[in-house]
């Protein structure tokens, strides 16, 4: 443990909170501490600040996690969404650790301590390793100050949150009525009625149209499409000869070959570092200049590294920084070890540590001879060769297509290739190309938006074919006009009055149902059951079928409850003959336990967001 402290109280007090995050805050909080002026704020919550930084943090940290779900097509995404989402998070932090400061939840220094020296990260052979953390926090700009206030903040919030979700009360009762809606079996009969028949004698007025529509706008909002033109050509298409490779292309290649290996060649970053901790900078640069002038006398690296570094993880081994990496120290310690050659050692570089004297030693490489290589290279420049011939003939067509502001010239031009259409293309629509995110950022871009319907420039597709598009038409998002809409109600209208049509007309068979016995009502009635089987919620019924089903009453011995339900072009008439709530009584102990965690855990979620809107109620927030 004291070597714990050392460390943490030193220079490389710094560590990527992530670890120790709760679920509300969802990304790491290097952002909190961003500082900040008051023109950089974006909420305040009781005068305390949320940074716009803090939100523009979160808001790409959540549009990441959303990218991830659309397979990166950022034209699916509510941006507008998902900055709200961010800010509401934030605020609720903010408000979450107010409340723990009110009630004195926190953890002491030596807890924190004693935590991180516990993490398994920076471990090894089960105990503390220096190395290991230093390492680790180089990559990180957190004072330990900072990481010690972060931490008790962190750990406050989530000891808050979990007094709240963790305890939710869970009666027997609630479980069980819980338990018998997931479980509870309906065995179901279905009957189907077609309205077409019902359709045909069926008119409806303008009036109505415009009733319906007038009191029902919010059914017909639309969101942005486009009809769209466009043409497709791909290298295939594109018929050029062999591309011939000269001597000195390839004897150029190789030379680039040689150069690249030996700049992706292993180095090994060793540092002398001379910190500022109890010197002036004046004090620390003399002295690295001191060690500096040792080792051009004649002292090894290795041995000033021993007798005078600061760097406890690495003066132990000549001054090796294990797995070094660009950004571990500072931009001015990267171009040094970029400008140093195999054995070099730098003059003094100056980074937030302190003074650094940097040697580089390069690992010795075995490069192919160039017969070894002479195959490979010719064909990559055969291939390079033909893609800028492909290059060339698209770079000759945009410039038609531009030019003429014309698909088809790229038709008359390229054999095989035609101009389609294609009607209604929305960002979600699913189509091989036109719903790649390159192309729906043109389909949808601002220009379009405000009147442009010139052709497009080429876009590059991602299996390397290349599409031209034309914009015809742009359909704003929106309440439909009613012009536009007009088709949709009357079929919607129609539909309506042969379902009422349909049912009036067998009204009094469901009737029947509520007084007499299945079998009796089923065989004068007409309609032919289909015995649809025992289902669960959730196993598969349509939407409309399944909440109607288990929508009605158990029914009574030998009879059936029944309703009828709404699908398109069709009435179903729903029966359920048997509900079986006993279904619950085959889960074992471990499911029941399962279940009431989970219970549990939705009701102390919903117990914190109650928690959560009770305090925004009361907070000023501006």
């Amino acid at each position: 443990m004291e070597s714990f402290r050392k460390v943490i109280k030193g220079w490389l007090g710094k560590v990527l909170l992530i670890l120790f995050l709760t679920p509300l805050a969802l990304v790491g909080i290097e952002g909190y501490f961003g500082g900040g002026n008051k023109a950089d704020v974006a909420k305040t919550v009781n005068g305390q600040d949320i940074s716009k930084k803090d939100l523009e943090n979160l808001t790409k940290t959540y549009k990441e996690q959303y990218l991830s779900l659309v397979k990166g097509d950022e034209t699916l995404l509510n941006q507008s969404y998902i900055q709200e989402n961010a800010l509401n998070t934030l605020i609720a932090r903010s408000l979450l650790l107010q409340q723990a400061e009110k009630l004195g939840i926190s953890l002491s220094d030596a807890q924190i301590e004693q935590m991180l020296a516990q993490q398994p990260s920076f471990q090894e052979n089960g105990k503390f390793s220096e190395t290991l953390y230093s390492n680790y926090l180089r990559s990180v700009g957190m004072t330990s100050q900072a990481l010690i206030a972060s931490l008790r903040q962190d750990h406050a919030l989530k000891m808050l949150t979990s007094s709240v979700v963790d305890t939710a009360l869970v009666s027997k009762h609630d479980l069980q009525q819980v338990a018998v809606l997931q479980t509870e079996q309906r065995t179901l009969h279905l009957a189907s009625i077609k309205l077409d028949e019902y359709k045909k004698n069926i008119s409806v007025t303008n009036q109505e149209i415009a009733d319906y529509y007038n009191a029902h706008k919010n059914s017909f909002k639309q969101i942005a499409s486009v009809d769209v033109d466009y043409i497709v050509v791909s290298p295939s298409q594109i018929t050029t000869a062999p591309a011939a490779v000269t001597e000195a292309e390839l004897q150029q290649a190789y030379s680039t070959f040689v150069e690249n290996q030996k700049k992706d060649a292993k180095r090994n970053v060793k540092h002398i570092l001379i910190t500022l901790d109890n010197r002036t900078d004046a004090q620390a640069l003399k002295l690295a200049n001191d060690v500096y002038a040792k080792i051009q006398a004649g002292t090894s690296f290795s041995q000033a590294a021993q007798q005078y570094s600061d760097d406890t993880s690495s003066k132990a081994n000549g001054g090796l920084v294990d797995a070094y990496q660009p950004g571990v120290f500072s931009a001015d310690f990267d171009q040094a070890v970029q400008s140093l050659k195999n054995g070099q050692i730098s003059k003094p570089v100056k980074t937030q540590y302190g003074y650094h004297i940097i040697q580089v030693e390069t690992a010795q490489q075995n490069v192919p001879s160039f017969e070894a290589e002479k195959a490979r290279l010719t064909a990559e420049l055969q291939k390079s060769k033909a893609a800028n011939a492909y290059s060339d003939t698209i770079n000759r067509l945009n410039e038609m297509v531009v030019s003429s502001d014309a698909l088809d010239s790229v038709a008359q031009e390229v054999k095989g290739s035609k101009v389609e259409a294609l009607n209604g293309v929305t960002v979600g629509t699913q189509h091989p190309l036109l719903s790649q995110a390159s192309v729906k950022a043109k389909l949808f871009s601002d220009d379009v938006k405000n009147g442009d319907r010139n052709a497009s420039t080429n876009i590059q597709l991602a299996n390397g074919d290349t599409i031209w598009v034309k914009v015809r038409n742009y359909h704003a998002a929106g309440v439909k006009p009613l012009a536009a809409a007009t088709a949709q109600v009357r079929a919607k209208l129609i539909e309506d009055k042969a379902f009422k049509a349909a049912q009036a007309k067998i009204q009094t068979i469901l009737n029947d149902f509520k007084t007499q016995p299945a079998a009796q009502v089923v065989a004068k009635s007409g309609l032919r059951f289909e015995n649809a089987g025992v289902f669960a919620r959730s196993q598969g019924l349509k939407r409309e079928i399944e909440r109607t089903a288990f929508s009605l009453s158990a029914p009574k011995a030998g009879m059936w409850s029944v309703a009828a339900t709404k699908l398109p072009d069709e009435m179903v008439v729903v029966a359920v003959s048997d509900v079986n709530s006993k279904a619950v009584d085959a889960l074992n102990p471990e499911q029941l336990q399962e279940l009431n965690k989970l219970y549990q855990r939705f009701r102390g979620q919903q117990e914190l967001d109650d928690y959560t809107q009770y305090l925004k109620s009361h907070a000023k927030i501006k």
